[in-house]
């Protein structure tokens, strides 16, 4: 037997258009105002499916709904063979009309991306998106209204970070270990260098100092009492 036709709403876009609306506005009362920022593929290698010159130029504010009540989930922070690692992981909420009329209109995104980043000025902590689900909702009336963003804390790797908001861009001033962020310049932004050709850099800018984890002076210190770089054989202990 089939539906009842009286009462079949999935071809009704007014009926769409009325659950739409109420659930923008459960997400401007219930949520956060937070800042969408688009990763750009400055360099996209198409073998490893990765960009190592990936930037950030832009930043949207729109609003969205935590559905993480219960705080963060994922694997939280432990420690691995690299170091102390946080994991923390957060679910937001976004409409999709809200994001087209709020960032795909300006960029001409369709939906958002796996490697964008969401700022979140409650914690002052910023989200790389891991996951987007389009079927939050499995089409309530027939359509779909939310994106479902499951995002995990952002480990920065020099990124480009260029938003025009400080409190976003300071995080490349902040964890930067790119040499150039960090080297004296003129007043006229000019590189200043030494007679051989090295930067001059700021004192304490050291990987050191940048990365409290980092051993580099030590591992240097012990490779240096067996492994003789000005040798041709780097293993010959200075014997030829």
């Amino acid at each position: 037997m089939a539906t009842n036709f009286f009462f079949n709403n999935f071809q009704s876009s007014q009926e769409q258009l009325l659950i739409e609306n109420l659930i923008i506005e459960s997400i401007k009362i219930y949520g956060e105002d937070m800042y969408y920022i688009p990763r750009k593929l400055n360099n996209y290698d198409e073998v490893y499916g990765a960009d190592d010159q990936s930037s950030y130029e832009e930043a949207f504010q729109i609003e969205l709904y935590i559905k993480s009540v219960n705080g963060f989930s994922g694997d939280g922070n432990f420690m691995s063979k690299f170091g102390l690692e946080i994991r923390d992981q957060v679910i937001f909420s976004i409409a999709q009309r809200r994001f087209y009329e709020e960032i795909g209109s300006y960029n001409a995104q369709v939906r958002p991306n796996e490697g964008d980043l969401i700022y979140f000025p409650l914690n002052k902590k910023c989200f790389q998106i891991k996951f987007v689900n389009k079927f939050e909702m499995f089409y309530q009336l027939g359509s779909l209204q939310t994106f479902e963003l499951t995002c995990e804390l952002f480990e920065y790797s020099n990124e480009l970070i260029n938003t025009g908001i400080p409190e976003i861009d300071i995080l490349q001033k902040k964890f930067s270990t790119n040499q150039l962020d960090w080297t004296l310049q003129t007043e006229g932004g000019d590189k200043i260098m030494t007679e051989d050709s090295d930067y001059l850099v700021l004192e304490g800018a050291g990987l050191s100092t940048l990365i409290l984890a980092a051993d580099n002076d030590i591992i240097q210190k012990e490779s240096d009492m067996f492994i003789d770089f000005s040798a041709k054989d780097p293993f010959s202990e200075g014997k030829e």
